[in-house]
């Protein structure tokens, strides 16, 4: 079996990944991020990802109310870190290209190499009416062409340092960029509809998938498929980065019991602002994010797929995730971050034949 990276998506925004009351409650900081993020990279995880979220979904548990910003976050954990890479989520309906390019350049001369950014097109217009910056519900629709123009233009900064991109959307002059980054910048697309895909196999190097149910490790494969597929006519090398939480414990019934004790306390009035937003993309195919969150199934985890149980199963079930053709990474979120950072790097990872060579 091949090895795979190992990722944590880090808790930029307040309890993390569970819409419950009676889940882990607390805050975001740098403090808490930077421990999560050292005991990692202790533990030889690859990668770390924040995401970029400008508006919560209420609710008792407030959830994702309070939230740090992504760029300024990881570049304070580069200057705290040496080997695991960083990547940032730029928000690009808040910021022009030239500018998250430059940004980009110098986090990269704080941690060389280990930089990269997630492009997030948008998906919860709220986000972004609050600023006046929502373009219209037309932008469901060409949101993917122009983010595609968003990343033409950071690239031609930073492999030759100016750019006179003409688009439909930007327009550079002579714009310039120096210095630039010495071994290139990571992009990381989350596409998951056809149009998004299609974006990720043309201009990413690695796109997200999402996990799908509990303890049904493969259930993404088609998703995945779908990419591999995409890249054939690309001719590109770009692999699938798969979302999953990780509830572990000794024994599958300690597992089970703190799932259970989650989903007492679910947040119902989050979780119907989350479907209200993610229903607005009327043009949003079957495989979307937006219809994913629609789901009134295990939302209390943002309907993310869930490996769930003791730590030797969850190892099993994550080579089996690790064996689905043209994924290279699995992206780990938690119910308890420190917690289960260090259950995974002490208990589950040693078991994982997927890691060997890594550990």
């Amino acid at each position: 079996m091949s090895t795979v990276d190992i990722g944590v998506f880090i808790p930029i925004g307040n309890n993390g990944w569970l819409i419950s009351t009676t889940a882990p409650q607390y805050m975001p900081s740098f403090e808490l991020n930077k421990q999560i993020v050292q005991k990692a990279e202790s533990y030889n995880f690859d990668f770390a990802l924040s995401m970029i979220k400008l508006r919560g979904f209420g609710g008792k548990s407030e959830f994702w109310d309070h939230n740090l910003e992504s760029f300024t976050l990881m570049s304070a954990l580069a200057a705290v870190t040496s080997k695991i890479k960083l990547f940032a989520s730029a928000a690009i309906l808040t910021l022009p290209p030239a500018i998250v390019a430059r940004m980009a350049t110098t986090i990269d001369s704080v941690a060389p190499g280990r930089f990269g950014v997630n492009i997030v097109t948008g998906w919860q217009s709220a986000e972004y009416a609050q600023m006046g910056l929502w373009p219209g519900d037309a932008y469901f629709g060409y949101r993917y062409d122009y983010a595609t123009e968003y990343v033409q233009v950071m690239r031609e900064l930073w492999e030759r340092g100016a750019s006179d991109f003409k688009g439909t959307h930007f327009t550079m002059d002579d714009c310039k960029l120096s210095p630039r980054p010495k071994d290139g910048v990571k992009i990381v697309a989350a596409g998951q509809s056809g149009r998004g895909i299609e974006f990720a196999s043309q201009l990413a190097d690695y796109n997200f998938a999402l996990g799908a149910g509990i303890n049904t490790p493969t259930a993404y494969a088609q998703a995945t498929a779908r990419l591999v597929e995409a890249t054939k006519k690309t001719g590109r090398d770009v692999g699938s980065y798969v979302l999953f939480m990780v509830i572990a414990d000794e024994t599958d019934e300690k597992a089970l019991e703190k799932w259970r004790v989650y989903n007492e306390g679910a947040d119902a009035e989050a979780m119907a602002w989350m479907r209200a937003q993610s229903s607005k993309d009327v043009k949003a195919d079957a495989h979307s994010t937006a219809k994913s969150l629609e789901l009134p199934e295990g939302a209390v985890n943002l309907n993310m797929g869930t490996l769930m149980g003791s730590y030797e199963n969850v190892a099993r079930m994550l080579d089996e995730v690790a064996g689905v053709e043209g994924t290279k990474g699995i992206m780990l979120t938690f119910d308890d971050f420190l917690g289960g950072v260090e259950a995974f790097g002490r208990e589950i990872q040693p078991l994982m034949k997927s890691r060997q060579g890594r550990v």
